[in-house]
């Protein structure tokens, strides 16, 4: 069997792992909003604390195995999709700074919340423009 051909499945069983089990969070962070009381909100985050870390290691896995294993396809992928991927990213870290930080405080937990659903949205939505330009890429 062909190195490549292996490697072609682990990218795209890690890319495949990382939505399943992050648009479980995403999901949540989108709803976020939604709650009702502070003690739904916290709910929330407390099903995901568990999980949430370990998520994005899936994405991690998928982008540097394209860069390494498949680097002309990386180098022809990545350009025009440097300013949804960089946003997307940057949703992810304002996810994580809001996760943490809202546990850690009792005056300011409303920003950390409408960052947390600013990040979720952010990222979901770039990732899905992110795909959109490579599914309909001629």
């Amino acid at each position: 069997m062909d190195y490549a051909l292996i490697w072609y499945g682990i990218i795209g069983l890690a890319v495949l792992i990382y939505v399943v089990l992050d648009g479980f969070d995403l999901g949540i962070g989108m709803l976020f909003p939604n709650a009702k009381s502070e003690a739904e909100r916290d709910l929330m985050m407390n099903s995901i604390a568990p999980v949430w870390d370990g998520n994005e290691t899936w994405l991690v896995l998928g982008g540097g195995g394209l860069f390494a294993v498949f680097p002309l396809a990386y180098a022809v992928v990545m350009p025009a999709l440097y300013a949804p991927l960089i946003i997307m990213l940057l949703g992810l870290v304002l996810r994580g700074v809001s996760f943490e930080y809202r546990f850690r405080t009792k005056r300011g937990k409303f920003i950390w919340d409408i960052s947390f659903f600013l990040g979720s949205l952010s990222a979901s939505s770039n990732a899905g423009h992110y795909a959109w330009r490579n599914a309909t890429r001629h």
